[in-house]
């Protein structure tokens, strides 16, 4: 059976989350039914922050649910087939941090999306939350999975079909 390179699989993983803009949000909606929805995002110290509309189904859920989950996705046109692609999903919690004060995010969703989107989004009713992300699993195609942080500092190789082992590494 052919080797796997977890260095370079690692490498992927890193060049695959720097290049994505938004992501995946699964929370609650106002019914408490799940929903899913994609939202802008940026990462700084270990946590990401997102961007999202106060009118939004799933605003005023988001910071009281305990299974808010993200989703990196390497083409949101492919959502509808969501195992069968390179894809990161994380488990976070999430508070509300509000406009005021981040401005060094802020710079961030500028340089990622442009100053003057921001700037309109900043003068709507959308408000910036902070996730902290806990545990995440990086799934490279079938058969082969990590166990990861956000970061790729933790980066375990799990089975997921009993084929692959980190012997196999």
């Amino acid at each position: 059976m052919k080797q796997l390179d977890k260095e370079k699989i690692k490498l992927e993983y890193l060049t695959f989350t720097d290049s994505l803009k938004t992501i995946m949000l699964s929370t609650l909606d106002e019914n408490g039914q799940p929903f899913i929805s994609y939202a802008p995002f940026v990462k700084k110290n270990g946590k990401l922050y997102i961007y999202i509309s106060q009118i939004a189904n799933h605003y005023h859920h988001i910071e009281n649910n305990p299974a808010v989950d993200v989703m990196f996705i390497e083409d949101e046109s492919q959502s509808r087939n969501l195992f069968a692609r390179q894809r990161a999903r994380f488990a976070c919690t999430a508070i509300k941090v509000g406009n005021e004060e981040n401005e060094d995010i802020f710079n961030l969703f500028g340089q990622s999306f442009g100053d003057s989107m921001i700037r309109m989004l900043q003068g709507l009713d959308f408000s910036l939350f902070e996730l902290t992300v806990r545990e995440g699993r990086y799934v490279v195609g079938f058969g082969q999975a990590f166990d990861i942080d956000l970061s790729g500092n933790r980066f375990d190789l799990v089975s997921r079909d009993g084929h692959t082992s980190e012997a196999q590494l």
